[in-house]
């Protein structure tokens, strides 16, 4: 029986999504014999309710010169870093020699607009490929994991930080023990963690299974998160909901005794206690919805063909490899997926194979269906295609539901 990787209380299973590829893993045609699979299943620790994947897939294979992923390609994701970048500079670094430290800084998209303001900061990143990226803006990057070693590597070539960050990274770490150990090294007494990640309650709630892929290993509540700072020194002290990637939780954690928690923390734990998201019982009941979307989506997309309509994939996100890879959507279905990532145009789509095509294809080939895999861009994507709908075409859509819009 697995255990937990934070406590190693007793894992429950409850969700099984099968045989998955690493999902930012875009193959060239030759590469297809040498792809990586591993199994995804989803279990809840029984003593610390933390929701996580059973089986981890080596860093290495994720994050590296290659990873595709760009925090700035979405315009509202670059107005919500720059609102969180100005947050941090009228709040937590106002005072002398400010300094904040980013975990996952990917290309720099937050870092940006500290930099402008011309405060202290480090971004770490593993990926080289995008730190590359954040460098040329002449901000200052550490190409590493983060971890106990390289927090006290940092602390003495830097200072201690008034701030670490991270925006959908923490969730990416199993080890999260030397995370929080790091932390602990790095930040300064009265400092704060602060790092948001999808929400298992969203998540729930919307039925939004693609969320769950091989980058993120734990999906976090604030209960879980308590239990994870308290074994190590530290307090919940702050949560904020968030309406980006299809809701998230910012979580902001302290030294035990140096902040009092704000309200909202007793709140968000008492919803969470009157939803049971800590029950088994409730996350095999999200189990069975995943079932029925896989059903669902696959009889739409098979009778669409069937009727002789097009039906093109938009959007090749990680969340797509989940998607298309569980419920058996292949070229036969989607011949093709557009995408408007430079590094992802021309090759195929991780375990399923489905090409990727630039953006021009969407408007070229005119198809009936687009079946949107980047659903929490919805918004951005639909105004940005409105000659799509203008023109007949209908958008297929499996959050929360299966339903054509």
């Amino acid at each position: 029986m697995a255990s937990c990787r934070v406590c190693r209380g007793e894992l429950r299973e409850f969700l099984d999504l099968g045989q998955q590829p690493v999902s930012d893993a875009f193959l060239e045609p030759d590469e297809l014999d040498n792809e990586f699979f591993f199994h995804l299943q989803v279990a809840i620790c029984g003593s610390c309710t933390m929701v996580q994947l059973v089986e981890e897939v080596p860093r290495e294979r994720m994050f590296h010169n290659a990873y595709p992923y760009l925090s700035s390609g979405s315009a509202g994701m670059r107005e919500h870093f720059e609102r969180t970048a100005r947050q941090f500079l009228a709040t937590e670094l106002t005072g002398p020699d400010p300094f904040i430290v980013e975990l996952g800084c990917n290309d720099g998209v937050m870092l940006r607009t500290i930099g402008e303001a011309d405060v202290k900061h480090l971004g770490v990143e593993p990926s080289g490929g995008v730190a590359s990226l954040a460098r040329a803006q002449g901000l200052r990057v550490r190409t590493a994991f983060f971890e106990e070693s390289t927090a006290a590597e940092i602390l003495d070539d830097e200072q201690a930080a008034d701030v670490i960050y991270g925006a959908n990274t923490i969730c990416h770490i199993p080890y999260l023990g030397s995370v929080l150990r790091g932390v602990d090294t790095l930040l300064k007494p009265g400092g704060v963690f602060v790092f948001e990640d999808p929400c298992f309650g969203d998540i729930v709630a919307q039925t939004s299974f693609d969320q769950i892929y091989d980058e993120h290993f734990y999906f976090f509540t604030a209960t879980s998160v308590r239990a994870l700072a308290h074994r190590f020194g530290f307090e919940l002290v702050g949560v904020e909901r968030l309406p980006v990637h299809g809701g998230e939780i910012r979580y902001s954690l302290a030294r035990k005794g140096e902040r009092t928690p704000a309200p909202a923390v007793a709140e968000l734990l008492s919803e969470e206690e009157s939803r049971a998201l800590g029950e088994v019982a409730t996350c095999r009941a999200f189990a069975d919805d995943v079932q029925h979307i896989r059903e669902d989506l696959v009889d739409m997309v098979r009778d669409l063909r069937d009727r002789g309509r097009t039906v093109v994939g938009y959007g090749a996100t990680a969340k797509s490899a989940t998607v298309t890879n569980f419920c058996g959507i292949g070229p036969d279905l989607v011949p093709f997926i557009c995408d408007s990532t430079p590094a992802k145009q021309g090759k195929l789509a991780p375990g399923s194979h489905i090409p990727v095509r630039p953006p021009e294809a969407f408007a070229e080939s005119r198809p009936d269906y687009a079946l949107l895999f980047a659903w929490n861009h919805a918004g951005e994507i639909t105004a940005k295609e409105r000659d799509f709908r203008d023109g007949g075409g209908r958008w297929i859509k499996y959050v929360p539901q299966v339903y054509v819009d």
